[in-house]
């Protein structure tokens, strides 16, 4: 059956229809994240989870996504990646069933879990395809535009869905979702020499140079998952009603999707040192307004910033793993570092949640701010080197 789905033709990865394949299974990989703060606040309405429990179930997921990722560095460059990308399309697929009406929380972890690890190697694999292709910078940045429209529209109603066909109907769409992408494996390259042109640099960087770089993606990463895993339940600590604060959150996707566009038309244009660093810190920046009592006014503030400037440094951030020209290898390993980062962060987050008191939220966020200033510090030398 699966021959079905596969294509023995030379696929250029250049071409739109490759090109929009990668970005329709990245989305795919993140379908479950870029909707987080509204899952979990799914998880404690529906299911009637605390706070830290649906903390710790969307760090299963996560850590299920990092495991694939971690794999994905021993194996990938060995094996068939439309085969791959066919099996872990299913075993997302599969988790998604499984999650459906279970309200045992142990049983619910593993489940989702098992999506996660379907899931991670749908970041994993098709990010690795987009960085071989011959303008990583701008393709990047559609692919954020796309996951951004995607988040947008499904923080916008989630609300309203939850009140409709609840948790168990969004487990549906989520695994139609994934297997809709089945039908696009045959447009991918099967491994990293399939591509038109090789990246200008070559990969003479340092181990250190290397090192730092994957460390920077990892406290960016950590910070988002602190933080992004939160930021509903945030709003509603603050007084905030929930319709209010999706509508925040899906004007920042807006904004974030207006971020990632300036990414794209900038690719290759003023180079990525000054963007990058002035994005990663504006998301410190975005997290620290929320150190304060909450208003309206200051949590839109915050949130506008934050999922602005987190979406200006996505695509530079993948860019600049591509750019170490190794067919793929570091920038499935920013990806491993990545999805590594989005699970510690909710754990993190489930744990200073756990000292509850007036200040718990604070501490949260406080912590995601500074990670987000580790992570610019980071990314120096390879800025440097790659300029």
């Amino acid at each position: 059956m699966i021959k079905l789905f596969l294509n023995d033709d030379h696929i250029d990865v250049n071409s739109t229809r490759s090109v929009a394949s990668m970005i329709y299974l990245a989305v795919v990989g993140v379908c479950v994240f870029i909707i987080q703060p509204g899952f979990v606040q799914g998880l404690v309405e529906t299911l009637g989870l605390s706070p830290e429990e649906a903390g710790y179930i969307a760090s299963v997921e996560m850590w299920g996504l990092a495991l694939t990722t971690i794999l994905l560095n021993l194996f990938a460059h060995k094996y068939n990646w439309q085969k791959l990308t066919f099996w872990f399309l299913m075993i997302a697929v599969v988790g998604n069933l499984a999650s459906i009406s279970q309200t045992d929380i142990v049983t619910l972890g593993i489940t989702r879990a098992i999506t996660g690890i379907g899931l991670g190697g749908m970041i994993s694999l098709p990010f690795a395809m987009m960085g071989l292709t011959k303008n990583p910078d701008r393709n990047f940045g559609f692919l954020v535009v796309w996951v951004l429209v995607y988040g947008a529209i499904g923080m916008f109603i989630i609300p309203k869905s939850l009140e409709v066909i609840k948790l168990d109907g969004i487990l549906l769409f989520l695994a139609l979702f994934c297997a809709v992408g089945i039908l696009l494996i045959r447009n991918l390259p099967k491994r990293a020499g399939d591509h038109v042109e090789e990246n200008q640099l070559t990969d003479h960087f340092s181990i250190i140079t290397k090192s730092a770089t994957l460390l920077s993606i990892l406290t960016f990463n950590t910070a988002i998952g602190i933080v992004w895993a939160y930021i509903f339940l945030v709003g509603i600590n603050g007084g905030m009603e929930e319709q209010t604060i999706a509508n925040v959150i899906t004007f920042s996707q807006f904004l974030g999707i207006a971020g990632a566009f300036i990414a794209a038309m900038l690719a290759n244009k003023i180079g990525r040192g000054v963007p990058l660093l002035l994005s990663i810190l504006g998301c410190g920046a975005g997290v620290s307004f929320l150190l304060n009592d909450i208003s309206y006014f200051m949590y839109s503030l915050a949130i506008y910033l934050f999922n602005f400037t987190w979406n200006i440094a996505q695509p530079y951030l993948l860019a600049v793993m591509s750019s170490f020209a190794d067919g793929g290898k570091m920038i499935v390993r920013g990806v491993s570092m990545q999805m590594i980062g989005f699970a510690i962060g909710p754990y993190v987050g489930a744990t200073l949640l756990a000292a509850e008191g007036p200040d718990m939220y604070f501490r949260v966020n406080l912590a995601g701010a500074l990670l987000f200033v580790v992570s610019g510090l980071l990314m120096i030398p390879a800025l440097k080197d790659q300029k």
